[in-house]
């Protein structure tokens, strides 16, 4: 049922059956280490290059979910899965021989909201039993990609996140104990004109404000009715930019606010400059401590807001600017 401009609000919203979440040694050493499923202290996941290690790491934590789900991958009806290298093939890599049919998608470091939002309403709409949703990201992957390779050894500006080297996959059933999606807010291409490919926290900031803005006017809710509201990976700058923009509006968020990219690392210590990014940061914090945490009561009411940076290399060599998405469910302990 659709509600307001941008949000859904599912009739019978979907439980969250079981989630994994697989990270690299840096992620292992940060604050949240004992949330994550497994850690592995070989970045290439017994691969050769970078780009087959995130294939192997997204496989693993895929198959991880399904056991500790009790599930058979050839059970599921979908898979909604993507990443951040050319033409996904992280994903279609790592679940070519599942036999399930696959949606591959590329929100960039949006993609595990905009999987969780297709996922549940494919569910809700009555086309799917179970589905799962999943992403990934690879530290080395990404630079190769996005940036330089590690040889060329370049120097960071000091608003440059470091790409998470992580995993988090989540499966959903029409049926469950929860927690359940209950909302689904669909995000607008937001474009601020930011062309430095090293300030993404600044790209995509103005798309969270956009989104989250939308759910609360579309939902009637305001921010104080969830636990916690945790955008994606904006890191230090973009979270601060979030801050401001709704204190603009005159919306105080508060400590309830957080961001995926400040909450995987500890910024001081381990030196990631403005924080984490990439996929698999907010899919890691998700299917491990978020999730982790409302099963052991800690939130009861969560509005998730993966944010992307919907850019290209060759885009922005040509001087364009870096437009930013989001998009946000709402996960509540007990359907509403």
């Amino acid at each position: 049922m659709r509600i307001g401009s941008q949000t859904l609000k599912f009739p019978k919203p979907p439980s969250i059956i079981e989630s994994a979440s697989v990270v690299g040694k840096k992620e292992g050493l940060g604050p949240l280490k004992h949330t994550f499923d497994f850690i592995s202290d070989d970045s290439y996941f017994g691969e050769k290059s970078w780009e087959k290690a995130e294939s192997n790491m997204l496989k693993q934590c895929f198959s991880l979910a399904c056991d500790k789900g009790k599930l058979s991958p050839s059970t599921l009806d979908m898979i909604f899965s993507g990443d951040l290298l050319n033409q996904c093939t992280g994903s279609a890599y790592a679940l070519r021989d599942t036999d399930v049919p696959y949606f591959g998608l590329y929100g960039a470091c949006s993609t595990m909201s905009e999987s969780l939002c297709l996922a549940a309403m494919a569910i809700d709409g009555g086309c799917a039993r179970t589905a799962a949703a999943l992403t990934s990201s690879h530290f080395c992957s990404a630079e190769r990609q996005f940036r330089f390779p590690l040889e060329y050894g370049s120097i960071r500006a000091p608003t440059a996140q470091w790409t998470v080297t992580g995993a988090g996959a989540v499966i959903l059933g029409a049926d469950g104990a929860g927690p359940y999606i209950t909302h689904a807010t669909m995000g607008k291409i937001v474009d601020a004109g930011i062309v430095d490919a090293s300030n993404m926290g600044a790209a995509m900031a103005p798309a969270a404000h956009d989104t989250l803005s939308a759910h609360f006017a579309d939902t009637g809710r305001a921010p104080h009715y969830y636990d916690a509201i945790v955008t994606g990976d904006l890191g230090v700058l973009g979270q601060d930019i979030v801050r401001d923009l709704f204190m603009d509006d005159g919306v105080e968020l508060g400590p309830r606010y957080m961001d995926c990219g400040v909450l995987v690392y500890d910024i001081e210590a381990q030196d990631v400059h403005a924080g984490g990014s990439g996929c698999g940061c907010s899919a890691s914090v998700l299917s491990g401590h978020l999730l982790r945490g409302m099963r052991n009561g800690v939130w009861k009411k969560i509005l998730f807001a993966g944010t992307g940076a919907l850019m290209s290399p060759t885009m922005t060599l040509q001087g364009e600017s870096i437009p930013g998405i989001c998009h946000a469910v709402a996960i509540e302990s007990e359907r509403c």
